[in-house]
């Protein structure tokens, strides 16, 4: 079951709060398909948000066809984002890789800000080498072609 944590100086709508704290349990593996998800009552008194917020949350993760409402029943995960286990050995890694961090005297916006960069860095690189090989791929076969 997941347990929503509204952060209300984040500065984010917390119907996206909710939406992305979903997201990120179904990455995690902590929802799998046909775990139901707490009832609007129930994040309600969790949280003390209004119920619609948690309403328009569940209708956003429906649309993204991550979940499903059955009438009187709740609502339901329909598919899992899940590639990456809670206990995979890349979270122990990143887990003393924080533990690092924070000895060093790094705050928790710092250690963010620096992960957030590197993985920019790779991931925008990765997505930028797979371009150019598919335009050296292009290239190569219209060459072939003449």
């Amino acid at each position: 079951m997941v347990e929503y944590r509204i952060d209300r100086r984040s500065g984010v709508a917390t119907y996206v709060q909710i939406v992305h704290q979903t997201k990120q349990a179904l990455r995690l593996g902590l929802l799998e398909p046909g775990d139901k998800l707490p009832t609007a009552r129930e994040v309600v008194e969790a949280t003390a948000i209004n119920p619609n917020t948690v309403l328009k949350a569940y209708r956003e993760l429906e649309r993204e066809g991550l979940v499903e409402a059955r009438r009187g029943l709740g609502t339901f995960v329909r598919k899992s984002l899940g590639a990456t286990p809670v206990d995979s050995p890349l979270r122990a890694e990143l887990d003393a890789w924080a533990v690092r961090a924070r000895e060093t005297g790094l705050e928790r916006d710092d250690a963010a800000a620096l992960f957030t960069s590197v993985l920019d860095e790779h991931f925008t690189k990765d997505q930028r080498d797979q371009r150019d090989q598919r335009d050296q791929r292009d290239q190569k076969d219209q060459g072939d072609e003449a």
